[in-house]
């Protein structure tokens, strides 16, 4: 449906976690609907491939074993309460940590 505009249900710095999958980590972009290459889409299980007409979020993201970058999709993500700190490296890069464990966005250079 053409015009239709979608408010993302998670911000930037927000801690989520995976639905299906056992990772985490903190938003630092989101497109309002999917922005990644048709490769990457395909790369996808069919049974569980998203849809493409929703939020995707780009992730600081963390599983027991090492921190990477995820694009996931808002269907896939819930709130992660839990209120351990992500350990991502390039966490500082993008976030201030407030003293209450909140991530807020650095300012960044306008484009």
């Amino acid at each position: 449906m053409e015009g239709n505009i979608r408010v993302a249900r998670f911000r930037i710095g927000q801690v989520v976690r995976h639905r299906l999958f056992p990772f985490r980590g903190v938003i630092f972009d989101v497109d309002p609907e999917f922005a990644n290459s048709e490769e990457w889409y395909e790369s996808i299980p069919a049974e569980v491939r998203p849809h493409k007409d929703q939020p995707y979020y780009h992730l600081l993201a963390e599983n027991a074993e090492t921190e990477y970058v995820a694009y996931v999709s808002e269907q896939n993500l819930l709130e992660d309460n839990s209120g351990d700190p992500v350990r991502h490296p390039q966490v500082s890069e993008f976030f201030m940590v407030t003293p209450d464990g909140r991530y807020e966005p650095k300012a960044q250079a306008q484009h």
